[in-house]
C-alpha cells in the first residue's frame, strides 16, 4: 500500500513539474520586445484615411492605427506639441494584427530639445 501511495505521489509530482515547464515556454513565446517608433495622428501626419484624429504609429515606413492606446491618453492632440501637429517618438510593445498595431505597452517619449 505504501508503494502505491509513493508511486502516485511521484507521478503527481512529475505531472506538476511538466506543467510548470510548459507554462514557462508559453510565457516566453508571448513576450514582446519594446521598440522605438514614430507616433502621431494617423490622418493629420501619416496620411491615413479615417473619420477623425486617431493615434497611429509608423514602423519601417508603414503607418498603422493603434489599438490599446489613444490620442487622449497622451495629452491634447491639438496643443502646440500635440500629435496632430507633430510626429513624436514612442516606446511600444505589441504586434501588427489585421492591419492595426495592437499595443500591449505605449509610452510617449519626451520631445528632444
Amino acid at each position: 500500500m505504501k508503494k502505491i501511495i509513493l508511486g502516485l505521489a511521484i507521478v503527481g509530482f512529475s505531472f506538476s513539474a511538466n506543467a510548470q515547464e510548459a507554462s514557462k515556454e508559453q510565457t516566453k513565446t508571448k513576450e514582446t520586445t519594446t521598440q522605438t517608433v514614430e507616433a502621431s495622428c494617423g490622418q493629420c501626419q501619416f496620411g491615413l484615411t479615417g473619420g477623425g484624429c486617431d493615434l497611429a504609429v509608423r514602423m519601417d515606413g508603414k503607418a498603422y492605427y493603434v489599438e490599446g492606446s489613444s490620442m487622449a491618453d497622451h495629452g491634447d492632440a491639438h496643443a502646440h506639441d500635440g500629435m496632430c501637429l507633430k510626429v513624436r517618438s514612442a516606446e511600444v510593445a505589441g504586434e501588427v494584427k489585421d492591419g492595426k498595431f495592437v499595443a500591449t505597452s505605449f509610452k510617449l517619449l519626451p520631445e528632444a530639445k
